[in-house]
């Protein structure tokens, strides 16, 4: 008989007919009168329960049918005479495909998402990870629909490159060298020469340096694949390795670019409250009681648009009043994600878009704000201490910021001038500095941390726990 999903089993209301599923068992309560067992097979959060009379089974194949046991199950369709489903099968044969141990680590019971990460092969076998993983399916969706809606290309960027788009150093290296052998020169450097690609290269921390050439030749692309960053931190919004959605537009300019972070990430939220009602209701009931209305939330704000210099005041104006940070929040520092969060969830209980942060922590690429005496103009003309770029970063709720974005420097002079202001070694960059050279035009675009956006659509707390295999400092199993 042909297998049908059990998402599709229990919207059908065609009792008396037969019907085939597989899936695995969650559980399987016996009794001497009728047996219970809840089968799940991925395609929905909810179980379909199977009805058997242990009479007509043999008593050793249900003893074989355990928690976590892979079976098949055909049987009768009829309308559930208990609570909690419309639907249940009258089983009819069951065949074990799988059996499943005393020792099988999802045992139902409470633990920890931290034991869990030990035992990642079989967690996304529980519903809450089965949950986080439709979403995320989803979110990646609503992605690429939105971008092929508003005439986008995705396009795809390289993995390994020779340059490093933030100037952190935090790479990873790619070489074919027998690294027990390694030949060097006279002071002591690496010769990559009889390395496969000749020189130095490394996984990639972002696809945009490469985006911008495809946003000045097609007018709008975005790319969405892995990123990699060697940064040793344990911290529960990082990750070694990460999946980044990065647009970039030609002609758009600073409120524009606004205008597209918020009408993007309010069109994802509004898509996984459309299409995965039954995976947020659960997670709403067992991870964040919170979490539609704050999804629901986002939709009816509009965001603030704040520029940094006055979200510093705002900031120390609540140390005045008394409010304690762990971190400093003086013109001229990065903001940490109390601050950010301050922000949104304290002061303004909205998302918010912070613009023009001063040019000494903000990367090359980032327009410069035209000066003014000692400072520079920021966003509504307001007058900022010092030299300010155009940056554009939304800060959400529970997360921090969820999107960094920028208007791009397209003057030759300008971006040459701040290259050479911070000493940067333009040997990788000679490609990205003749787009300004030759029919350079203004542009913009951001980068989303793909998993933040899952972290904040599911309500989980920890990043390792959006992502199946989660790659952090000393963990790189399964």
């Amino acid at each position: 008989m042909k297998r049908t999903k059990i998402i599709d089993v229990l919207k059908s209301t065609e009792y008396g007919k037969e019907v085939c599923v597989k899936g695995w068992v969650r559980t399987h309560r016996s009794s001497k009168a009728v047996d219970f067992i809840a089968l799940n097979d991925g395609s929905t959060i909810n179980n379909v329960q199977i009805v058997v009379d242990p009479t007509k089974f043999d008593e050793q194949l249900l003893k074989d049918i355990t928690t976590g046991a892979c079976i098949c199950a055909e049987g009768t369709l009829v309308e559930s005479q208990g609570a909690g489903q419309s639907s249940e099968i009258q089983a009819v044969n069951l065949v074990v495909y799988g059996l499943c141990g005393n020792d099988y680590p999802m045992q139902k019971k409470g633990q920890s998402f931290e034991a869990m990460r030990k035992n990642a092969h079989m967690r996304l076998r529980t519903n809450t990870f089965g949950a986080v993983m439709r979403i995320r399916h989803n979110m990646a969706m609503a992605i690429h629909t939105y971008f092929h809606e508003h005439g986008f290309y995705y396009f795809h960027t390289p993995l390994i490159t020779a340059s490093d788009c933030e100037g952190a150093g935090n790479m990873f290296q790619v070489t074919t060298k027998n690294l027990y052998d390694l030949k060097k020169d006279e002071q002591g450097k690496i010769i990559y020469d009889d390395d496969f690609f000749g020189e130095q290269t490394s996984l990639t921390v972002s696809g945009q340096l490469e985006g911008e050439l495809g946003a000045t030749a097609l007018g709008a692309i975005y790319t969405f694949g892995p990123t990699f960053r060697a940064e040793n931190s344990n911290t529960p919004r990082h990750l070694a390795e990460f999946w980044m959605v990065e647009p970039e537009v030609a002609f758009l300019d600073q409120e524009e670019l606004m205008d597209l972070e918020e009408d993007f990430i309010k069109y994802c939220v509004r898509w996984a409250l459309d299409n995965c009602k039954d995976d947020l209701e659960f997670l709403n009931k067992m991870i964040d009681k919170t979490l539609i209305e704050r999804l629901q939330g986002v939709l009816k704000e509009t965001f603030v648009r704040l520029p940094y210099t006055e979200g510093i005041n705002i900031l120390q104006e609540a140390i005045k009043n008394g409010k304690k940070f762990e971190f400093p929040c003086n013109w001229g520092d990065d903001l940490a994600s109390e601050h950010e969060r301050y922000l949104v969830e304290e002061h303004f209980k909205k998302p918010v878009i912070m613009t023009d942060y001063p040019r000494a922590f903000k990367s090359f690429y980032m327009k410069q704000n035209e000066a003014q005496g000692e400072g520079s103009i920021g966003y509504k003309g307001a007058v900022a201490p010092g030299p300010t770029m155009q940056g554009t970063d939304v800060l959400f709720p529970q997360i921090g910021e969820i999107i960094g974005g920028s208007v791009r420097e397209e003057s030759y002079d300008k971006l040459m001038g701040e290259i050479e202001r911070r000493q940067m070694d333009q040997t990788h960059l000679w490609w990205y500095i003749d787009t300004r050279r030759w029919g350079s035009c203004p542009h913009a675009g951001f980068g989303l941390g793909f998993e933040r956006l899952i972290l904040f659509v599911t309500g989980m707390q920890n990043i390792r726990d959006v992502i199946p295999f989660p790659r952090t400092p000393k963990s790189a199993e399964f």
